[in-house]
């Protein structure tokens, strides 16, 4: 049995690779459609002004979505901002970075703040993940970043030159594809994710992940990589540069331990860096306020308001 296990898993970890061009056509999109674009004042904060914001899917829908827009004049950095997925929390959309972008406008950067795809659609949660629900949400919502990119950078007051992407849990994954393809973008911050599926799930100083091994077996794995090439980050994340990356990590987030980090952060290319922080996976407002501060230098920002950053509510 032991030697069955073992040949099985030579087998597996010798599998050729998908070619990467083949994986980044997954995230090719139509430009030349129309995006139909509706712009509309939400509420305004001391100058800060929040517009609701919606547009055409590149792949189907619409998409919903806030832009934050500093007060004044001029060719503004830009930040989008993906939330977490996290079941049963109040903020597990558009809305979980909303105070953070307004204290970030106040620094002078305009904020795109968008609904995943599984928010916006109405669905019972996933019972078997070879239903493939996440990959392929996580395909769309690229997608539909790389069409508000567009549209942001074409204003008048949007600097394309200074572009970053924040993206929590489920959408620190998509950071992780737009990294290897989407150029335009050179700043990321990703938050509690892994970035190296494969090397994730046979972490051996993983206990959840050595359990979820012997849980599914050998050929449901196999055939869950073959199904979904691309939800391993391994091959984005290795073509990341000339982008810098920050990640950032809670010790107490029990899924994702120091190992699996250090694993996704040696995939990435230089420039890069990564902190822990005394936190779960809703991380805590140490790790708001380095990912502020570090924004703002990437993006040549004011100072951002640490008071500020620190009175935000924890996110549950």
């Amino acid at each position: 049995m032991t030697l069955l296990l073992l040949s099985s898993l030579c087998l597996l970890q010798a599998a050729p690779p998908v070619p990467f061009e083949r994986l980044r056509q997954l995230f090719e999109y139509d430009r030349s459609q129309p995006a139909a674009v509706t712009v509309s004042l939400n509420s305004e904060r001391d100058g800060v002004k929040v517009y609701d914001f919606s547009f055409d899917s590149p792949v189907e829908g619409r998409v919903s979505g806030l832009l934050v827009v500093p007060p004044g004049k001029g060719r503004f950095p830009v930040i989008l901002y993906g939330h977490w997925m996290m079941t049963g929390s109040p903020l597990r959309n558009k809305a979980e970075f909303l105070d953070e972008a307004i204290v970030m406008a106040r620094a002078g950067a305009m904020s795109v703040l968008l609904d995943s795809p599984l928010v916006r659609k109405e669905m019972p949660e996933e019972t078997d993940p070879m239903e493939g629900r996440g990959p392929h949400a996580q395909v769309q919502m690229a997608k539909e970043w790389r069409r508000a990119l567009d549209i942001v950078l074409a204003r008048q007051d949007a600097d394309p030159g200074r572009v970053a992407y924040v993206g929590h849990s489920f959408n620190a994954g998509v950071g992780a594809k737009l990294a290897g393809i989407e150029k335009r973008i050179t700043s990321f911050v990703l938050m509690a994710n892994q970035y190296s599926l494969r090397e994730f799930i046979y972490d051996e100083q993983n206990p959840v992940m050595v359990a979820e091994r012997k849980k599914r077996g050998e050929a449901w794995i196999q055939a869950y990589f073959d199904k979904f090439p691309w939800d391993d980050s391994r091959p984005f994340a290795e073509r990341s540069a000339p982008a810098a990356v920050f990640l950032q990590y809670g010790r107490k987030d029990e899924p994702l331990p120091p190992s699996a980090a250090r694993l996704s952060f040696n995939r990435f290319a230089e420039p890069k860096q990564m902190e822990f922080y005394d936190a779960g996976h809703e991380l805590n407002a140490a790790a708001r306020v380095n990912r502020a501060k570090w924004l703002a230098s990437r993006l040549k920002l004011k100072a951002p308001d640490v008071e500020a950053l620190n009175r935000i509510a924890p996110l549950r």
